[in-house]
């Protein structure tokens, strides 16, 4: 039972041993895996510049209502405001001694993209008293009909 060969005979092994060479590449690939760059991807994205909100648009300091049209029109209690403006008015609130309810109104046929950025400007400016309103029109669409 010797280890040098296949046969007892006391020959010479004639198969190479691979163990060392598996070794050395395993080592290897770790360190090209080790030494590659981080992958770092950069999307350039152009966001609104926030612009004072005009003397028109006044913030409630109970409750304010943001309504997005069906003509992707933003209203900011009943005035027609920009997204940077909507940055400034949902700044201010939060500087109120108690922050104002926002409510938020998309109408049936508004877009869903601009409904999503609003709620993402909403979130971003870190407002905590928000909700929907209105769903109560949609009600119907949802029950089942017998």
């Amino acid at each position: 039972m010797s280890m040098s060969g296949g046969s007892d005979d006391g020959s010479p092994m004639m198969e190479m041993n691979t163990t060392p060479l598996i070794d050395v590449m395993l080592v290897l690939l770790i360190m090209f895996i080790i030494t590659i760059p981080v992958a770092t991807h950069a999307v350039s994205i152009d966001l609104p510049q926030a612009t004072p909100p005009d003397q028109t648009q006044v913030i409630d300091p109970v409750k304010n209502k943001l309504v997005l049209t069906q003509a992707n029109e933003i209203l900011w209690n009943g005035t027609p405001t920009t997204q940077g403006q909507l940055v400034s008015l949902l700044a201010e609130t939060r500087t109120l001694a108690v922050e104002p309810e926002l409510q938020f109104e998309p109408e049936e046929y508004a877009s869903y993209n601009i409904a999503n950025l609003l709620l993402k400007i909403i979130k971003s400016s870190g407002v905590t008293k928000f909700g929907f309103v209105g769903n109560e029109k949609f009600a119907a669409f949802g029950k089942a009909s017998g």
